[in-house]
C-alpha cells in the first residue's frame, strides 16, 4: 500500500474475470459440479447405473480457475509476459509494478489482483496501452481514479486527498456506532493494556474481525497506528478491557470520520523522514516501540508503528533501532521513486530527538556504547557515510513520529496531526468515488 499512495495515479480499470484468463502449465483435475448427471454425447463412460456419474469421472482443466490455488499466480504470470511484451519494464522494487519510459514521458502500471492503476505523462500512450490490453483481456475502463481499493479519492489544486470515509462508515455501521458521541483521543491516556486485564471473551473471533478492518483503516489514518498496533497484540486471547478500548477507537472514528491525507499537488521530490521510540513502553515484556513517517516532499506516503523484536538497553539503543528501521524503508523507497523516474534525488533527510542515537549513527568508535547492538542495527551508520541519509536532530515538541508510539494530550495529538498531514475534507461538491 506504499507504493499505492507513492504512485496515486490519475486513471484506473479493471479486469473482469481475470483469473480465467491465465495459463495452466500442470495438469489440474477437478470434481464434477455439484448435480451434474451427464458428460455429453461424445463421451462414452464405463459406469453402471447403481453408480453415480460424479463418483467414476473428473474434469481435466485447461484454463485457471477461481478458487484454484494457482489461480493468482497463473493470471499474474499471464499479465506479466503481456506487459513486457508491449515493451514494459518490471520493477525490481515492487514486482507489481510495471515502467515504460523514454527521454521525455513514462507510464506506470500497478497491479492489484485483478485490478490495474494507469497513470503516466502521455495520455496518447496510455490510450494505446488500454488499446492493447483490451485485445488481450477483457477489460473494463473505470476512467479517472475516484475509488481504488477501498480508498476515495478527491482531486483540487491542492492535489489529491485520499481517505476511507466510506469504508470507516461501513465499520461504524456494523458495530452500530455513527451516532455516539466521539472523543478527542483514540486510546485513553493513562490506560496500560496487558493479557491478564480483564475477563476472557467467550470467542476471540469478533475482536479479530474488528480488529482486522481497524488494520485496513490505517491504510489513510495515520493518528491510530499507534493504537491499533498496540490492541493487535492481544489477538489471541483477548479479554473485555481489550475489547473495551477497541469500542472506544470506534468513538474517536466516528469524530474524524472524513479524515484523511493530502498528496500535495505542489511538493519537492525530496524525502524527509521522523522516527521515534517510546523506550520500555511495553508493561509486560519491557521493550520499546519503533514509530516512522516519511514524506516525499509535503505528502506522507509511509509510517509504521512496531514493537521492537528485543529489549533495548537504554533510549539512545531504542531510538538507534527505530533509526534503523527507518532507514531501511528510505532506502527502499529510494528505488522505488527511481524506478519512477527520479533519478536526480538528494539525500534522505532522517530526523530524531535523541543526540546519543545520532551521535552512535555518525560516530563509529562508541564501541562500549554499542558492541550489544547487532549488526544489522548498524545499516544506519552505512547510509549516513555513503551520503546516501543525512541525520538531523529535532526538538522533541516537533517529532512528529511521537504519533506513532505513545498516547498524547489533545493538544499536541493534533498539533502533530496536522504537520503530518492527517486533514480533513469538505465533501460538499467534490467528486464521489
Amino acid at each position: 500500500m506504499t507504493t499505492v499512495r507513492t504512485i496515486l495515479a490519475v486513471a484506473a480499470m479493471d479486469v473482469t474475470n481475470a483469473f480465467l484468463h491465465g495459463d495452466l502449465y500442470e495438469d489440474v483435475y477437478m470434481k464434477l459440479p455439484q448435480g451434474y448427471t451427464g458428460i455429453g454425447s461424445k463421451i462414452k463412460l464405463n459406469v453402471t447405473d447403481e453408480c453415480d456419474v460424479s463418483q467414476k469421472v473428473v474434469c481435466k482443466l485447461k484454463k485457471s480457475l477461481y478458487g484454484l490455488k494457482q489461480a493468482p499466480r497463473q493470471w499474474f504470470a499471464k499479465l506479466s509476459e503481456t506487459l513486457m511484451r508491449f515493451g514494459y519494464n518490471q520493477s525490481k522494487s515492487d514486482y507489481s509494478l510495471f515502467t515504460k519510459s523514454n527521454t521525455q514521458d513514462i507510464t506506470l502500471i500497478l497491479i492489484y489482483v485483478d485490478d490495474l492503476l494507469i497513470c503516466g505523462t502521455n495520455l496518447t500512450e496510455i490510450t494505446t496501452l488500454k488499446e492493447m490490453l483490451s485485445k488481450s483481456f477483457h477489460m473494463k475502463d473505470l476512467g479517472e481514479l475516484t475509488y481504488f481499493l477501498g480508498l476515495e479519492v478527491f482531486r483540487s489544486s491542492s492535489g489529491f486527498f485520499v481517505s476511507q470515509r466510506k469504508y470507516a462508515l461501513d465499520l461504524l455501521k456494523e458495530h452500530h456506532m455513527v451516532d455516539v458521541k466521539p472523543v478527542l483521543l483514540p486510546m485513553e491516556s493513562n490506560l496500560k493494556l496487558t493479557t491478564d486485564k480483564g475477563e476472557l471473551l467467550p470467542s476471540p473471533t469478533p475482536y479479530q474481525r474488528l480488529l482486522g478492518r481497524l488494520i485496513y483503516l490505517t491504510i489513510t489514518r495515520t493518528d491510530i497506528s499507534f493504537t491499533v498496533q498496540l490492541l493487535s497484540q492481544f489477538m489471541h486471547q483477548p479479554t473485555l478491557v481489550h475489547m473495551q478500548a477497541a469500542k472506544r477507537l470506534l468513538t474517536y472514528i466516528a469524530g474524524t470520520v472524513n479524515q484523511g491525507i493530502l498528496l500535495a499537488s505542489t511538493s519537492a521530490a525530496t524525502l524527509t523522514s521522523y522516527c521515534d521510540s517510546d523506550w520500555d513502553g511495553c508493561p509486560m515484556s519491557r521493550r520499546s516501540t519503533s514509530g516512522y513517517c516519511i514524506f516525499l516532499g509535503k505528502s506522507p506516503v509511509s509510517w509504521k508503528a512496531k514493537k521492537q523484536s528485543v529489549v533495548a538497553r537504554s533510549s539512545a539503543e531504542a531510538e538507534y533501532r527505530a533509526m534503523a528501521l527507518t532507514s531501511c524503508e528510505v532506502t527502499w523507497l529510494t528505488h522505488l521513486l527511481k524506478a519512477l523516474g527520479l533519478t536526480s534525488l538528494p539525500p534522505a533527510v532522517l530526523k530524531c530527538d535523541n543526540q546519543a542515537a545520532l551521535a552512535i549513527a555518525a560516530n563509529p568508535v562508541l564501541h562500549e556504547r554499542t558492541k550489544h547492538l547487532e549488526v544489522d542495527c548498524h545499516f544506519i551508520r552505512d547510509k549516513v557515510q555513503n551520503g546516501s541519509i543525512v541525520t538531523e536532530q529535532v526538538p522533541s515538541t516537533e517529532q512528529i513520529a511521537d504519533v506513532l508510539t505513545k498516547v498524547l494530550t489533545v493538544k499536541q495529538h493534533q498539533y502533530l496531526l496536522d504537520k503530518l498531514g492527517a486533514t480533513t475534507h469538505n465533501l460538499r461538491g467534490s467528486n464521489k468515488g
